[in-house]
Order: C-alpha cells, then structure tokens, then sequence
C-alpha cells in the first residue's frame, strides 16, 4: 500500500474527521457523520486514500 495523503492533506482530513466524529457521537447522534470522521481519520492515519489510488491522484511529495 504506497502512501498518497500528503502532509496539509493528512492535517485536513485528521481535523474534519476528528470535527465529523465528535459531532456524529456527541451532538446529532448521526451514524453517518460518525462513518465519515472514522474514515477520514483511518485515511489520515494510513496515509492512503483508496479514491486517491482509483482517479490516479497523489498529494504525497
């Protein structure tokens, strides 16, 4: 799995994911918006965005 988040990617997605999770959870108890942050933040993690990899984009210099 080659790495194709790059860094001011990974901070987006880790921030709108942590923001998408707390909200989800916490305050409109949405089960979507809690999938988006888990995702958001899985990708942020791992580097890897499996959308990148399909439209052949890569933001990892």
């Amino acid at each position: 799995m080659e790495k194709n988040v790059g860094g001011m990617d990974k901070n987006i997605r880790m921030g709108a994911g942590a923001v998408l999770l707390v909200l989800g959870l916490l305050v409109t108890k949405s089960w979507l918006l809690t999938i988006i942050g888990v995702v958001l933040l899985a990708t942020g993690f791992l580097n890897f965005c499996p959308a990148y990899k399909l439209i052949g984009m890569n933001t990892n210099k």
